[in-house]
């Protein structure tokens, strides 16, 4: 993949690990903290990666409301969606903090 094109469905990005961050809200309800993805590294040795999080956003003032009456929020249910990519061009998300992942590869 060269920097500064697209990567495809045909393109191989290599393997990732996707992470959900889930905990309790005001309620005690269990639920979405931040969605993130990270590709695992290939060359021997400990490495290090942070992993940017983002929450889905409700797009109107009604469903935020709704969401936060009834203690649920949106949240991805296919996992691929966070990995891929595609099509969360149309989604609104909002940044939500950082993880620290190390990997140790032999």
């Amino acid at each position: 993949h060269r920097p500064g094109t697209p990567l495809t469905s045909t393109s191989f990005a290599g393997p990732q690990i996707v992470v959900s961050v889930y905990g309790p809200d005001f309620f005690g309800n269990d639920v979405v903290r931040g969605y993130g993805a990270v590709h695992i590294p290939f060359t021997p040795g400990r490495h290090t990666r942070t992993i940017a999080m983002f929450v889905p956003e409700s797009t109107s003032t009604l469903q935020k409301f709704t969401s936060w009456f009834t203690g649920r929020r949106p949240e991805f249910t296919d996992p691929r969606v966070v990995a891929q990519g595609e099509g969360r061009e149309v989604t609104r998300v909002r940044s939500q903090g950082f993880v620290t992942i190390s990997f140790n590869v032999v």
